[in-house]
């Protein structure tokens, strides 16, 4: 065997030096954790009973440790996923307009196969009288109404919208005072104890409260629903390609869409998940900048 010359060597372990780095540097991107989150738009003690499951599915299907990071706001999701504390997140209409406004290339990549016609109901404590009609509820004017978060697409945007197409008034003008709660199943509870005689939320936690039985389904009514809007997406960093290895992104769309576990469903609650894309939500964008949401 042919001795190793002594210009050969230096370059070998350049290369080996060099090799070395590309599989420390692989590695390290393995190791990174995929952070998500999602709106509050319930308790956080179930939103993170709901997600935890959700994450160790993901480290499944994506091979890289994945972890639900709760946040306090609707507001503080679209922070998060602006400043990379989060890299994937299960947004509202709304708040998933701002979060790609706010990161370049920020993309929907799936959506619950209910949410392209989406629904809010009003609901009524059943003091006022109201009853259920296809009908805006005009007899509620001058009564007292809650939204949900303020940045949420069921529980603000789309009643606020719908509000002043029927009546031709502000929420502030039409009814005798108006509030926030922060998320829907504060909505139901206030209109159940009658702190509020109305509210407006997503269909999907009131229906989830009938499922279950809950007691306040018995004080607070279903008396109108709003019209189909699109509104929750899964919404990922236009980054993630660049850490995780190209297709990241995409691979982590198969498996939103692939998810067919029906508790894992049920905690959303969907039927399943399908494909999206930006533009399914420009009609969200369209009503928020109308209502000076968003610019």
């Amino acid at each position: 065997m042919t001795p190793m010359t002594s210009e050969r060597r230096p370059l070998l372990r350049g290369l080996c030096l060099s090799f070395a780095l590309l599989l420390s540097g692989a590695g390290l991107a393995a190791a990174q954790t995929l952070y998500f989150s999602a709106i509050p738009d319930e308790d956080e003690t179930r939103l993170v009973e709901r997600f935890s499951k959700v994450a160790e599915y993901l480290e499944g299907e994506l091979g890289v440790d994945v972890e639900f990071v709760p946040v306090k706001s609707y507001a503080a999701s679209v922070t998060a996923f602006r400043n990379d504390q989060i890299q994937l997140a299960w947004f509202g209409g709304l708040t998933g307009v701002q979060a790609r406004l706010a990161v370049p290339d920020a993309r929907a990549i799936a959506q619950g196969k209910e949410d392209p016609i989406f629904v809010s109901y009003f609901i009524a404590n059943t003091d006022t009288g109201l009853e259920a009609s296809d009908a805006f509820p005009e007899a509620a004017k001058g009564m007292t109404f809650t939204f949900g978060a303020k940045t949420s697409t069921s529980g603000r945007l789309m009643p606020e919208y719908w509000i002043r197409q029927e009546t031709g008034a502000a929420p502030e003008d039409f009814f005798s005072r108006v509030g926030f709660s922060g998320d829907h199943s504060q909505t139901l509870r206030l209109v159940a104890s009658g702190a509020w005689q109305i509210g407006a939320l997503n269909y999907a936690v009131y229906d989830k409260a009938v499922e279950e039985g809950a007691p306040e389904i018995e004080t607070a009514k279903v008396i109108w629903q709003t019209p189909p809007y699109p509104d929750y997406n899964w919404t990922i960093r236009g980054d993630v390609d660049a850490r995780w290895g190209e297709g990241f992104a995409d691979k982590v769309q198969a498996a939103l869409i692939g998810m067919d576990d029906p508790d894992l469903l049920a905690a959303f609650p969907r039927e399943a998940f399908i494909a999206a894309k930006n533009e399914d939500f420009q009609p969200i964008a369209d009503t928020a900048a109308e209502l000076g949401l968003i610019e």
